[in-house]
């Protein structure tokens, strides 16, 4: 059963086998399965071909993990429009660890969506007693997407886990603190 979080304005749709394979094969039944309209800019930066088929590895080698992968940003409003990404790297890591990600056209930027989307992948992580902390990567140049962190309380961390990439981290007690 495909997984779907729901927020004020948006349904986060996970990434099965059939979407990400449709999203490389064809576009109008990748449309279809999604039940939305995927939009001509479509896909955002920093998500590539090569990032869909890790993703479908992943879904594929792993099910066990299903919910620990990619989801698909909708808007819900005049009719569902592909908006995003956003998901998790996997699944907690031992010492707790869930690494968060995503991505808005530029259409769609500077409306809070990146935002309310991973509120609702934090939310969902830390419903999970296994979660300790949050954490999620960037570039340091991208202004919007630290702010999107900080927003929801990461704080910086240092460096991330690739040259100049740097790290910000949202521990559970934090979350909790806020009212999350």
């Amino acid at each position: 059963m495909t997984s779907i979080l729901k927020t004020p304005r948006l349904r986060l749709v996970e990434a099965t086998a059939p979407l990400l394979r449709a999203e490389g094969d064809d576009r109008a039944l990748f449309g279809r399965l999604l039940n939305a309209r995927v939009p001509a800019e479509w896909p955002p930066e920093l998500y590539d071909d090569d990032a869909r088929l890790w993703t479908l590895n992943a879904v594929e080698s792993r099910p066990q993990h299903a919910g620990w992968w990619m989801y698909y940003v909708l808007l819900e409003g005049d009719g569902p429009e592909l908006a995003g990404v956003c998901g998790y790297k996997g699944p907690p890591s031992e010492d707790g660890t869930v690494e968060v990600g995503y991505g808005i056209i530029p259409a769609h930027r500077r409306r809070g969506y990146a935002t309310e989307a991973t509120a609702a992948l934090v939310g969902r992580a830390f419903a999970d007693p296994r979660v300790t902390r949050v954490i999620a990567e960037t570039l340091p140049e991208l202004t919007p997407s630290i702010g999107v962190m900080e927003k929801l309380g990461f704080t910086f961390e240092g460096d991330g886990s690739e040259p100049g990439v740097i790290r910000y981290t949202l521990p559970r007690g934090r979350w909790t603190s806020r009212g999350g």
